[in-house]
C-alpha cells in the first residue's frame, strides 16, 4: 500500500516502458537544471528499473534517493542516518511523531537500525510533478531533520 493511497492494478509493459522513458527524461532534466543534483545512475535489476539520484545538501552533505519502478508502483527510498548509538527510544519517538506531519514519505527503520525515508506512488498517478514532489520531499526532510535526529541518536558526540 502507498502512503498516498491504493496502488491499484498492474501496468502493462508498454505503460511501464513509457513511464521509464518519462523518468529518464525527468532525470536528465534534473541533472541539467537542478544545481543540487550531483549525479544520476540507472540500472535494471531483474525487471525492476531503478534510478539513483545523488543530491548535495547543506545540513546533510549528501542525500541519495532511489526510485524503483515496478508493475504497480514507483517506490522511493532515501538513506537518512545510521542506527543511533544512544537515546534510541527518544530518536524513534521523535521520528514517529514527525511521520504525522510528513507528506509523500515517512521515516522507517531498516537493517542495523538505520533510518530511511520511504514512500511509493501508484504508476497510474505518476508524472513529472510527482517525481519533483518526491525528490523535493526527500531533500527537504533530510535537510530539516537530519541534524536534530543526529543530536538525539549521537548526543555524546555532539556534547563536546
Amino acid at each position: 500500500m502507498s502512503i498516498d493511497g491504493e496502488i491499484g492494478e498492474p501496468a502493462d509493459s508498454a505503460t511501464l516502458d513509457a513511464l521509464a522513458a518519462m523518468i529518464d527524461r525527468w532525470a536528465d532534466a534534473q541533472l541539467e537544471e537542478n544545481p543540487s543534483v550531483l549525479g544520476i545512475e540507472r540500472e535494471n535489476d531483474n525487471g525492476v528499473r531503478r534510478w539513483l539520484v545523488r543530491l548535495s545538501g547543506e545540513e546533510k552533505q549528501y542525500i541519495s534517493v532511489w526510485f524503483a519502478l515496478r508493475q504497480r508502483s514507483l517506490s522511493v527510498e532515501a538513506y537518512f542516518m545510521p542506527g543511533p548509538e544512544e537515546n534510541i527510544q527518544d530518536l524513534f519517538t521523535y521520528l514517529l511523531r514527525l511521520n504525522g506531519r510528513l507528506a509523500g514519505l515517512r521515516f522507517a527503520i531498516g537493517q542495523e537500525e538505520a533510518v530511511y525515508l520511504l514512500g511509493s506512488i501508484s504508476v497510474h498517478h505518476l508524472d513529472e510533478n510527482e517525481l519533483d514532489r518526491l525528490l523535493g520531499s526527500a531533500y527537504a526532510y533530510s535537510e530539516a531533520y537530519f541534524r536534530p535526529a543526529m543530536r538525539i541518536g549521537y548526543a555524546t558526540r555532539f556534547s563536546s
